[in-house]
């Protein structure tokens, strides 16, 4: 195997660590593709190729909201490897090596395609031109708020408003919360170099958590009775929350499983087509305890926690809702995307 990178060769959402201090970046490639094409990147069905890694919270918002919207069939999907070299995130799940439809053993090619020498991080989500080789956008915020407005014409039928424009004020509000506090705080709190910058990140954290079990404890989701953009940003940290971020992180005020709100919320969503069969569990405790060599010099991946509650009872129905609002769930997963059993909670029971 390729010498594994430093905590700053390679990167998921923009991120810098390493340094005195935990920094997440700015995406240096902010363009959008939009309906009018106004950055020079239309929307059009087979241009484009979302490359992600199961194991990255960011990348994995844009797994979900692909999956709900049913852009299966428009973007298609590219998948790299949880473990990255000093190349950067690498096509190593393909044969071969190389992704069959851009042709390149590493995502440094497409960041290369679009700015030679490009001096910055690779970063997953990245969207890519198909007939270019060239990056578009590693915006991992913007991404996901496009996939649901610009993609409109391209989703399937019955596909849910995940940013309704009457909700869009508050929501915007609440994922500013969630992200400073808990997507990007787990973060600040496990790259932490000094004590009194991860007890404040720390403190940040369980505030936040504290605050939105709350307001989960009278409604099925963060909007109410709908699913939304803002549910799929806090999913995709409190479904690593358990498996990494409590122990690798040092983020063990508790576990998400000793939160009963949180626990039957994230359990929900987990059991929800299109969230749950896009997590890889493997891919999450191998990328983040193989790689983050600065916490973890070992590389040693520990057996627990017990995953299998995740398939357990929630009960959340109880709350009313209606998941989907007046659309429906997504199909099937397709059979090339599939997660493989090495990544479910009922093969990766404790010990087993």
């Amino acid at each position: 195997m390729p010498s594994q990178p430093s905590d700053t060769s390679t990167t998921c959402g923009n991120t810098e660590y390493g340094r005195k201090s935990f920094k997440r970046s700015r995406s240096h490639f902010p363009d959008r593709i939009t309906a009018d094409g106004r950055d020079g990147w239309p929307v059009e069905a087979g241009r484009y190729r979302l490359v992600a890694s199961r194991a990255c919270p960011w990348a994995s918002r844009a797994l979900i909201s692909r999956r709900l919207l049913g852009l299966e069939d428009a973007l298609s999907l590219a998948l790299v490897d949880p473990l990255q070299d000093d190349r950067s995130w690498r096509f190593t799940l393909d044969p071969d090596g190389r992704d069959p439809v851009l042709g390149i053993r590493f995502l440094s090619e497409a960041y290369d395609a679009r700015e030679k020498d490009y001096p910055g991080g690779v970063s997953v989500p990245a969207i890519v031109d198909v007939p270019s080789g060239k990056l578009v956008t590693n915006d991992y915020q913007q991404i996901t708020l496009d996939l649901a407005t610009e993609w409109r014409a391209l989703h399937r039928a019955g596909a849910p408003d995940l940013y309704p424009e009457a909700l869009r004020e508050e929501m915007d509000v609440v994922m500013a919360g969630v992200y400073r506090d808990v997507n990007n705080g787990v973060y600040r709190a496990g790259f932490a170099t000094g004590q009194s910058e991860y007890e404040a990140a720390f403190h940040d954290l369980f505030r936040r958590l504290d605050l939105l079990s709350e307001r989960l404890s009278e409604q099925r989701y963060l909007m109410g009775d709908t699913l939304t953009e803002a549910d799929i940003r806090l999913f995709t940290t409190l479904v690593r929350f358990d498996a990494v971020y409590h122990g690798h992180f040092k983020c063990n005020r508790f576990k998400l499983a000793e939160d009963p709100v949180l626990w039957a919320y994230a359990k929900d969503l987990y059991q929800t087509p299109g969230f749950g069969d896009t997590v890889d569990f493997h891919h999450i405790k191998q990328h983040y305890y193989r790689v983050h060599t600065g916490i973890n010099p070992t590389g040693v991946v520990p057996l627990g926690p017990d995953l299998s509650g995740w398939l357990a009872p929630h009960h959340r129905e109880e709350l009313g809702g209606r998941p989907f609002g007046d659309g429906t769930p997504p199909g099937p997963v397709p059979p090339e995307e599939e997660v493989p059993p090495s990544g479910h909670p009922e093969r990766l029971r404790l010990g087993s």
